[in-house]
């Protein structure tokens, strides 16, 4: 019925909802951590505008099997306000059964797209984006070619926010490697702090085909913590949140440590739980557990 152009990467909260390809890979495509759209396939391009709202219409004949609709590839947010007003007003058309749909969202992404923009789309079913911050320190972000900055990326959130949607952040355990661990780690609690989301969530940086572009990046300045350091970096991230009302989660699959909480009320257990692993008093994921 889809057409997908493999891969297609979605959010864990995703699993259950059906994916729409509306966009090909990712228009920046320029950080040097991430393999997702290195494919030739995966170059950058939005998809034929009517195609998509076939695939809504035919998504019409499979019934209320779904509730969610998560718009693909990782940059649906780049599309103009009216394509993507088109496909929301669409999916409210034919699938009056779905109750939230969700994209992942670059920062630079809601540039020009206002807050008025974003409460128009939210009104259609937008619920929540996922926006990969990966840190809140500027000299990583500069590092990793992120393209944008603490502010650049508060300033998104706040649209977010002032829109009336949900947003789900991403920051990257062991980003700043070594060298640079504890400024990441603090820079980005302060970003959370500013922008207060109502999702954050963390994964282990990995490589899993290899780490030269991130260790150019560096400068040739680059090593990546092992497992004590990333704890350590962790707990003061933990440490240095003060959020009020924020789902935490650190329980994706490269992580050696499983955590989930809300921020702040279950802070002290958390860091509680962090200070047994740096004990050793803990059980962890083996390696062979964790999913890269």
């Amino acid at each position: 019925m889809f057409n997908y152009i493999e891969p297609v990467f979605r959010p864990p909260s995703e699993a259950r909802s059906l994916i729409l390809q509306v966009t090909n890979g990712c228009s920046w495509n320029k950080c040097t951590f991430c393999d997702m759209y290195t494919q030739p396939q995966k170059k950058f391009r939005a998809r034929d505008e009517q195609d998509v709202l076939d695939e809504i219409r035919q998504a019409a004949a499979l019934g209320p099997r779904f509730e969610k609709v998560f718009l693909a590839d990782g940059d649906a947010m780049v599309l103009p306000v009216r394509r993507l007003m088109n496909i929301l007003q669409a999916i409210r058309e034919h699938l009056p059964w779905v109750k939230r749909v969700g994209a992942y969202c670059l920062p630079r992404n809601l540039r020009k797209k206002t807050a008025a923009e974003l409460a128009e789309m939210q009104a259609l079913g937008l619920g929540i984006l996922y926006v990969g911050a990966e840190s809140g320190d500027d000299q990583v972000l500069e590092f990793i070619r992120k393209g944008e900055t603490w502010q650049s990326t508060l300033e998104a959130l706040q649209k977010i926010k002032q829109a009336g949607i949900k947003s789900s952040v991403m920051i990257l355990n062991g980003m700043g490697g070594v060298e640079y661990s504890d400024q990441h780690a603090r820079h980005s609690a302060s970003l959370m702090n500013a922008a207060q989301p109502e999702f954050l969530s963390t994964l282990v940086v990995s490589y899993p085909l290899g780490d030269q572009r991130v260790v150019d990046g560096f400068n040739g300045h680059y090593r990546l913590p092992d497992q004590m350091q990333l704890f350590a970096e962790l707990r003061t991230l933990i440490e240095n949140l003060e959020l009020s009302n924020t789902v935490f989660r650190s329980d994706h699959a490269s992580n050696y440590l499983p955590l989930k909480g809300t921020l702040g009320k279950d802070k002290s257990a958390l860091l509680a739980k962090l200070d047994m692993a740096l004990e050793g008093r803990i059980a962890l994921r083996q390696e062979w557990q964790r999913g890269l």
